[in-house]
């Protein structure tokens, strides 16, 4: 029998020995530092005591923190050493790996579609879920929105991780997200430390009664972190600090307008750094700039290190940030009511431990990563069961012919 029919065997293997027990596959990009990365690492770990987890990089490795974290939790990774641009190689790569773990479950993550999809039409036996981590019109180019149009078309579920991010779906590709599961952090790894706080301001020679605002994501247009440089810098409290965490093609036009604004006292571009909860439990405000988002971790871990938030009223933020009483959210673009709702928690300290013991509680309470994985885990089952069903429709109905 061809390899894309099915048999009773095939049906067999597909339900596995436990059905409570799924082998489940994770492909991403790259397993290095980014938000969707981490996510699908925080998910990973979570499952790995309950379920048979392996995780696909189509990229080389990057020895970073992520594949650290799941080489920790004995989660077998597969680097297939991607070449840039368009890499026919990937086909045959990613067969391998199916023909190897045998995946109940196949999980995707950000641009992998292009690849992936042709493998599942041939392995038949994975239910297929792709995980969409930011606005359909900006997850991937047009080529891989025309793959996207077809895999959602053909039992790949896509889930969002917004009402905004399923809004996208909706209006891209014409079909709804059966699952809307929100990303989560863990939580406790970013509790608030007095100690760490004042070591941190030490080695960074920032005054203890200084206001610290920080901004961690990549210093990309998306991001927009000159709409938060170019409103700090019209801040009247000299005594303010502004952090970047990240990294990205902005940064070098960071670094000239904050040379030319006579600011690199006060400015501090940390780029790529592997204590972002030191620096965030140093911190005062949290503050975002973007032009569109998804679901942010950064904001949540913000959230969990007790600061209160000023972003942009983008995709999911307004789903994590309640106006006024987490934090102050401004319309894109805004400048000048980007400065002043910095501003406005910047004089008034009462407001600010307000809005940052709410932000912390509402953290503590929503984002946890064994929420996120719960929902995941209920959806593996729910796709499997109905994949393994169709699978024994279509064997019964060979049998019929």
């Amino acid at each position: 029998m061809k390899e894309t029919g099915v048999s009773q065997a095939r049906v067999a293997e597909a339900s596995g020995s436990r059905s409570d027990r799924l082998r489940i596959l994770h492909i991403t990009p790259t397993l290095s530092v980014g938000g969707a990365e981490q996510m699908a690492s925080y998910l990973m770990t979570g499952l790995s005591s309950s379920h048979s987890i392996g995780a696909v990089g189509l990229f080389p490795r990057a020895s970073s923190a992520i594949e650290h974290r799941l080489a920790d939790a004995n989660i077998p990774i597969w680097h297939l050493n991607k070449r840039p641009g368009f890499d026919p190689r990937m086909y045959a790569s990613l067969y391998r790996v199916f023909r190897h773990f045998r995946p109940h479950v196949v999980h995707t993550h950000m641009a992998v579609q292009r690849y992936v999809f042709p493998v599942l039409l041939r392995y038949r036996l994975a239910a297929a879920i792709h995980t969409v981590h930011n606005l359909a019109e900006h997850e991937t180019d047009a080529a891989g929105r025309c793959v996207h149009w077809f895999a959602f078309r053909k039992n790949v579920l896509p889930v969002g991780i917004s009402r905004e991010v399923s809004a996208s779906v909706k209006r891209v590709y014409g079909v709804s997200c059966e699952a809307i599961i929100p990303n989560c952090v863990p939580v406790e790894q970013y509790r608030r430390d007095s100690d760490v706080r004042r070591q941190w301001r030490d080695q960074q020679r920032i005054d203890g009664d200084a206001i610290v605002l920080t901004c961690v994501s990549r210093l990309e247009p998306q991001k927009n972190p000159l709409l938060v440089l170019q409103a700090f810098a019209q801040l009247r409290d000299q005594r303010t600090h502004l952090v970047f965490v990240g990294d990205g093609s902005l940064r070098k036009k960071l670094s000239e307008v904050v040379r030319t604004t006579g600011l690199a006292s006060r400015v501090h571009l940390l780029g790529k750094i592997g204590n972002v909860s030191d620096v965030l439990a140093a911190s005062d405000v949290f503050v975002l700039g973007s032009n569109w988002e998804g679901n942010p971790l950064a904001v949540m871990e913000a959230m969990a290190a007790g600061l209160p938030v000023v972003a942009t009223e983008v995709g999911g933020v307004p789903e994590l940030v309640r106006h006024g009483i987490d934090g102050l959210l401004v319309p894109v673009g805004a400048e000048a009511a980007f400065v002043q709702a910095m501003q406005c928690l910047i004089e008034n300290p009462s407001l600010r431990e307000a809005m940052a013991a709410s932000a912390q509680q509402r953290a503590f309470s929503e984002f946890r990563v064994e929420r996120m994985v719960g929902q995941y885990a209920d959806l593996y089952q729910e796709m499997f069961k109905r994949k393994t069903e169709l699978i024994g429709e279509q064997v019964a109905g060979l049998t019929a012919i």
